[in-house]
């Protein structure tokens, strides 16, 4: 995990250090004053995902206009540089809170520092920080164009096989609990794992997203958070088991359930045949003579609870699989 992690910073690193030189050696090119400007723009706006940089980009040119105009404004009339930078600064940041781009902000003060020095409000000092965001945006787009798609695409469905063989594996756990056997490693410790690790693989699967052009359809994203519910639900009932005083008869056809359910915890599968299983047993249940302690009664009221979890735990992954379309369908369960 952490190989990969450094992997994804020197490549961001790299792109960021050849975009904002790039766009600084474009600058100097062009004769252009303050040419480092457009290697720190180049960088700002490098820090963000494609589809964010695209945003962000339209952004900055719309607002660029609205910075001349109030330091204009203000830089004229105001002669004290430390006031007449503290206004604008007011107003700039009220003004790009106000339409929710605080992202603008930066590369905008950037501009007015600019201005402020210069006090040079000319068509040719105008062009020359138009010029400077133009060729900043510029690099970031076309630095950004570059990502690692395979490898991200690889990388998190790796991930998905290893939550599933997590899954499994605690789903094995519980049952060799409820059937008495001894456990070879902390089911509370494991689930507390998972549970975490999904967190990042969310992250990821966001990450791809928000890198592609395409019409993405968020599948990883909607798998990852229907795996951390699951996770949820086996928390829950873990902590349903442990109130278990004594193991009762009936434990034995919930923990062979669950064996038997471990299998099923894949990508390509919809769980229509676990339910109707699972129903049949909560019929048996039913069929059980009552129990006559106070103690069986709160066992047989507690197995209830583990049967509607393990219900919970297949409808989460049922609404996964009716939420998605043909082509979805098409895309990821038939290669």
């Amino acid at each position: 995990m952490s190989g990969k992690i450094n992997k994804k910073l020197l490549l961001l690193a790299a792109k960021i250090a050849v975009g904002s030189s790039s766009a600084i050696y474009a600058a100097q090119c062009l004769k252009l004053e303050y040419a480092a400007s457009a290697g720190t723009i180049a960088l700002l706006t490098l820090m963000m995902t494609k589809w964010e940089t695209v945003k962000i980009s339209i952004f900055r040119l719309l607002t660029f206009f609205v910075t001349i105009a109030v330091s204009w404004v203000i830089f004229l009339h105001v002669e004290k540089i430390w006031i007449a930078y503290g206004l604008f600064i007011f107003i700039i940041v009220f003004l790009s809170e106000l339409a929710g781009w605080r992202t603008t902000i930066s590369v905008n003060s950037v501009v007015g520092a600019h201005l402020l020095v210069s006090r040079d409000f000319s068509f040719h000092s105008v062009c020359n920080e138009l010029i400077l965001v133009l060729i900043g945006i510029t690099a970031a787009l076309l630095l950004n164009l570059f990502h690692d798609y395979n490898s991200s695409k690889n990388s998190i469905i790796a991930n998905m096989r290893y939550t599933e063989k997590r899954l499994q594996m605690i789903l094995g756990g519980l049952s060799a609990y409820l059937s008495g056997r001894e456990m070879q490693y902390n089911i509370w410790d494991e689930i507390l794992s998972l549970e975490k690790c999904l967190q990042g693989f969310i992250k990821e699967a966001y990450e791809y997203q928000a890198n592609t052009f395409y019409s993405h359809p968020g599948y990883y994203i909607d798998y990852f958070e229907m795996r951390q519910n699951q996770c949820h639900i086996l928390h829950n009932l873990h902590y349903e088991m442990k109130k278990i005083r004594s193991i009762p008869r009936q434990a034995k056809i919930i923990a062979d359930y669950m064996m038997y359910l471990t299998e099923f915890v894949i990508e390509i599968n919809a769980p229509d045949q676990q339910i109707e299983r699972l129903e049949e047993i909560f019929r048996q249940m039913k069929k059980e003579k009552l129990p006559v302690t106070r103690e069986e009664f709160e066992s047989r009221a507690l197995l209830y609870h583990i049967l509607m979890d393990l219900e919970e735990f297949l409808v989460f992954k049922q609404r996964f699989v009716r939420g998605l379309n043909d082509r979805q369908k098409k895309e990821y369960w038939n290669g």
